[in-house]
């Protein structure tokens, strides 16, 4: 049912000629396919967050992962605070920081 599948040589019990080599070629070009489109992007956005992360200081205006946006009135190893409206202030996490806004974004605080 299936034997166009199978090559002549496979099926009389002979080894194909270079049958090894097309594995070894096939699973070179898997794991170059895969460092190609997941893991080099990956960690280039990765590297990218951690620089995002380790420049926040005292003023900047961000959005957080939730959607959440404010000015950044505290910094410390962590966690930073933030103002998201006049006189209310909440702690959060470093790395939920999504993005910096650029300054004057914000008016209304």
């Amino acid at each position: 049912m299936l034997d166009f599948f199978i090559s002549q040589a496979h099926a009389e019990g002979g080894a194909a000629a270079g049958g090894g080599i097309a594995q070894i070629v096939m699973l070179v070009g898997f794991v170059l396919i895969f460092y190609f489109l997941l893991w080099r992007p990956q960690s280039k956005r990765a590297k990218q967050h951690k620089q995002l992360i380790g420049n926040l200081d005292k003023g900047d205006e961000i959005v957080i992962g939730g959607g959440l946006v404010g000015r950044v009135t505290k910094v410390s190893d962590e966690f930073l605070t933030m103002e998201i409206a006049e006189g209310t202030e909440v702690n959060v996490q470093k790395n939920a920081v999504a993005a910096v806004l650029p300054k004057g974004t914000l008016k209304s605080l």
